[in-house]
C-alpha cells in the first residue's frame, strides 16, 4: 500500500506553512519535488499523498532542518493562526475540549488519514484515551507517531493556552499492536466558574441556615446582600465564559457552513458542466459544432480565464487549434497560425508530451518550466501571457485525439489538482463525441461518394448529358436555400435530386440517345424511369431523414394539375421535394445541349417556367429558382467585369 493515497494534503500543507514561517531558508519547491509532490497538490484539500511520498518528504525535511522534533512541531503548528484552517474546520464548532476529543476519531478517519483508525474514550472530565490502530498492509513511520502527539496538543491549544499532558504507554514502534495515548488537560474556565458558583451557593445556603437556626436574623440581613452580590458576580463570570465559548463555536460553524456551501456550489457546477456537455454532444454530429459548444459551456460554467482545444491532424503529425474562449482577436489569430509538431522526437512542449504520454499537467508558473521548453513553446506562452495552466489529453479507446487546456490570469484563483480531475473527467466525453462525429463524417462521406457514383453511372451512358444530375442537384439546393428549408429537409432533397434519374438505367440506349423526337411508344418507355427509380431506391434501405428519398425521386415528373406521371398526383399530394426537383430538372434540361435540340436561352427558360407555374409547376418554387438564378448571373457578370 506504499503507493495508495493515504494522507490528506492538509497534513503536508501544515508542514509547508511551518517551514515558511520558521525555516524560510528551505526551498519548498525543491523539497516537494524530491517527494514527488507539487505546490498545487498541497494546496488542494481534496488531494491525497502516498506513504512513499510522505516518507520522502520527511526524510528530506529532517536533513534540511536537522530538527528531530520537526514532526511534533508541525503537529502543534496546526493550531497556529497561520495554519488554523483545518482545525477550525473540524473542532472549533464544538463547545469544550472533551467534545473535540470525543469526535477526533470520526474527524481524522474521514478527512485526514486512511492508513489507520482512531478511536477515543473518555476517562474523566478532562482526560481522554485515544487508540490508533494501523490498517492491514500499511506501514507508518515513527515520525508520524510524533506528528500525532503534536496534533493532539494542537487540538487542546484551540481551547486553552497550556499544552495538555500526553502519556504514550503503548506504541506500535515498540512492538505493541496499537498506539495508545492518554491526553489530560487543565479544566476549562467554564467548569471553574460553574463549580465555584455551585459551591458558593451551597456555602451561602449553609451559613444562612445556621444563622437562622441560631436565631441570628440580623446576621442574615447583613450577610444576604454580600452573598447575593457574590452569587451574581459568579453567575456573570460563568455566563461570560459560556458566551465566549458559544461565540467561538458559532463563528466556527459559520466558517464551516460557508466552506460547505462553496463545495456544494463547485460540485453542482461540475455536475452541470458534465450534463450540458452530454446534451450538446448528443445533438451535434459535426466536430466543429461539438467543440464550439463545449468551449461555450466551459466558459459559462467553470472559473477559468481562458481555454482551448487542440486536435491532431489526420496524419497525427501536428496539434492544431480548433476552438477556444477568453482570447482576444489578436491571440485567436496567433492560435490559428500556431501548430505543435508531433512527428519530431525532440519536441518537448507540455502539449506534445501530454498528447504522447496521455497524462495531464498542472503548471503553477510557466517561468518554472521555461528551461524545459523549446523556443517555440516559450514564444507561445509569452504571446498568450499564460502563467498557470492545466493541460489534459483527449483520449478515446486508448488513442490520443488532442488536448484541452485552461489557464488563469493573475486576477483568478490558483488552479489545483481538483481542476485536473474535473478536466480529466470531461476530456474522455469530448473524445468519444469527437470519435463519433468523425465516424459519422466518414460514413456520410462514404454515403455521398456512393450516391455520386450511382448518379454518374447514369450520366456516363451519354457524354452529352453527363453532369445532368449534379446540375439538377445544384439548382435544387439553391431553391431550398431560397425557400429557407431546414437543413435536414434540404439534405434529403439533395440526395433525391442526385438520384432522380437512376431508373433510366433500365431505358435502352437507342431511346435514351435518339436524335429527334421520340415515338409515342418510346416516350412511354422513357416515362417508366420514374417508377423504376422509386423501386430501385426502395431497395437501398434509406434510414432517418433519407426515408422519403425513393418517393420524392420517383415523383419528380408529377404536375400540379395532375397531368404528370407516374401516378398523376395533384397539388398538395406531390411531395415538396419532388416539386423542387421538377423545376430544377426542367430548367437544366432546356438550358443544356441535347441530341434533338440546342440549349435554350435563360430568358426563354424563365418564360416557359412562368407559363407552367400553377399548372405544371409550383409557383413559389418557380419564383425561387428565377430569383436565385438571376442573382447568380449578376454575380458572374460582376466577376467578369472586375477581371476585365
Amino acid at each position: 500500500m506504499m503507493n495508495d493515497p493515504l494522507y490528506n494534503s492538509s497534513i503536508i500543507d501544515t508542514y509547508i506553512k511551518l517551514i515558511k514561517n520558521r525555516y524560510n531558508f528551505i526551498n519548498v519547491g525543491e523539497l516537494l519535488s524530491y517527494a514527488g509532490m507539487t505546490p498545487l497538490e498541497v494546496a488542494d484539500p481534496g488531494h491525497w499523498f502516498t506513504q512513499e511520498q510522505v516518507n520522502l518528504f520527511y526524510e528530506r525535511l529532517l536533513k534540511l532542518t536537522g530538527n528531530e522534533n520537526i514532526a511534533r512541531e508541525a503537529g502543534r503548528y496546526a493550531a497556529s493562526p497561520d495554519a488554523i484552517g483545518i482545525l477550525r474546520l473540524y473542532f472549533l464548532g464544538l463547545v469544550g475540549l472533551a467534545r473535540a476529543f470525543s469526535l477526533i476519531g470520526d474527524t481524522v478517519n474521514c478527512n485526514l488519514v486512511r492508513s489507520s483508525t482512531y478511536t477515543s474514550r473518555q476517562i474523566s472530565s478532562n482526560s481522554y484515551e485515544i487508540i490508533v490502530t494501523p490498517r492491514p498492509g500499511t506501514q507508518e513511520e515513527p515520525f508520524q507517531c510524533q506528528n500525532r502527539m503534536g496534533f493532539f496538543e494542537a487540538v487542546a491549544s484551540l481551547f486553552q493556552a497550556k499544552l495538555p499532558r500526553i502519556e504514550h504507554p503503548e506504541c506500535i514502534f515498540n512492538g505493541d499492536p496499537v498506539c495508545r495515548y492518554i491526553v489530560t488537560w487543565e479544566k476549562s474556565s467554564i467548569n471553574f466558574w460553574r463549580y465555584t458558583r455551585n459551591y458558593a451557593l451551597v456555602v451561602i445556603l449553609l451559613v444562612m441556615g445556621l444563622c437562622f437556626r441560631a436565631g441570628q436574623m440580623r446576621s442574615i440581613y447583613l450577610f444576604a446582600p454580600w452573598a447575593l452580590s457574590l452569587l451574581l458576580a459568579l453567575k456573570i463570570g460563568s455566563l461570560r465564559s459560556e458566551k465566549t465559548a458559544l461565540f467561538t463555536s458559532q463563528k466556527s460553524l459559520k466558517d464551516l457552513s460557508d466552506n460547505l456551501f462553496k463545495k456544494m456550489e463547485i460540485n453542482y457546477t461540475n455536475a452541470l458542466v458534465t450534463n450540458e456537455i452530454g446534451q450538446v454532444i448528443s445533438r451535434q454530429t459535426a466536430v466543429n459544432d461539438i467543440l464550439q459548444n463545449v468551449v461555450q459551456i466551459l466558459e459559462k460554467r467553470l472559473d477559468y480565464s481562458r481555454g482551448l482545444i487542440l486536435l491532431a491532424n489526420p496524419e497525427k503529425t501536428r496539434l492544431v487549434f480548433q476552438a477556444g474562449f477568453g482570447y482576444h482577436d489578436e491571440q485567436l489569430a496567433f492560435l490559428g497560425k500556431t501548430t505543435f509538431h508531433l512527428d519530431r522526437p525532440d519536441s518537448k512542449g507540455v502539449f506534445v508530451i501530454s498528447f504522447r504520454e496521455q497524462r495531464p499537467f498542472l503548471v503553477a508558473d510557466v517561468k518554472e518550466i521555461e528551461g524545459a521548453l523549446s523556443g517555440k513553446s516559450q514564444n507561445f506562452a509569452k504571446q498568450l501571457l499564460s502563467q498557470t495552466f492545466i493541460c489534459c489529453p483527449i483520449i478515446c479507446e486508448g488513442e490520443s485525439l488532442g488536448i484541452i487546456a485552461v489557464d488563469n490570469l493573475k486576477s483568478k484563483r490558483p488552479l489545483v489538482q481538483s481542476d485536473v480531475s474535473l478536466l480529466m473527467g470531461i476530456a474522455p466525453v469530448i473524445g468519444i463525441s469527437i470519435r463519433n462525429a468523425k465516424l459519422h463524417e466518414a460514413k456520410s462521406n462514404q454515403f455521398s461518394s456512393f450516391l455520386k457514383v450511382m448518379a454518374a453511372s447514369i450520366d456516363a451512358r451519354d457524354p452529352l448529358t453527363a453532369g445532368h444530375s449534379e446540375k439538377v442537384t445544384e439548382y435544387s439546393e439553391e431553391i431550398c436555400e431560397e425557400l429557407g428549408l431546414e437543413p435536414a429537409e434540404r439534405e434529403m432533397i439533395r440526395v433525391a435530386a442526385l438520384l432522380h434519374d437512376y431508373g433510366k438505367i433500365g431505358v435502352p440506349d437507342a431511346i435514351l440517345k435518339k436524335n429527334g423526337r421520340l415515338s409515342e411508344m418510346e416516350y412511354e418507355i422513357v416515362k417508366t424511369h420514374c417508377h423504376k427509380t422509386r423501386d430501385i431506391l426502395e431497395q437501398v434501405n434509406f434510414e432517418g431523414i433519407y426515408r422519403e428519398v425513393p418517393e420524392i425521386a420517383g415523383a419528380h415528373h408529377e404536375k400540379i394539375d395532375g397531368t404528370g406521371y407516374p401516378k398523376g398526383l395533384r397539388g398538395k399530394d406531390i411531395p415538396l421535394g419532388a416539386k423542387i426537383i421538377a423545376v430544377a430538372d426542367f430548367y437544366e434540361a432546356v438550358t443544356s445541349q441535347r441530341h434533338y435540340r440546342d440549349p435554350m436561352k435563360t430568358e426563354d427558360a424563365f418564360r416557359l417556367l412562368r407559363e407552367g407555374a400553377g399548372s405544371h409547376f409550383d409557383r413559389n418554387i418557380v419564383d425561387a429558382l428565377i430569383t436565385c438564378r438571376t442573382r447568380a448571373a449578376e454575380q458572374e457578370e460582376g466577376c467578369e467585369a472586375q477581371e476585365a
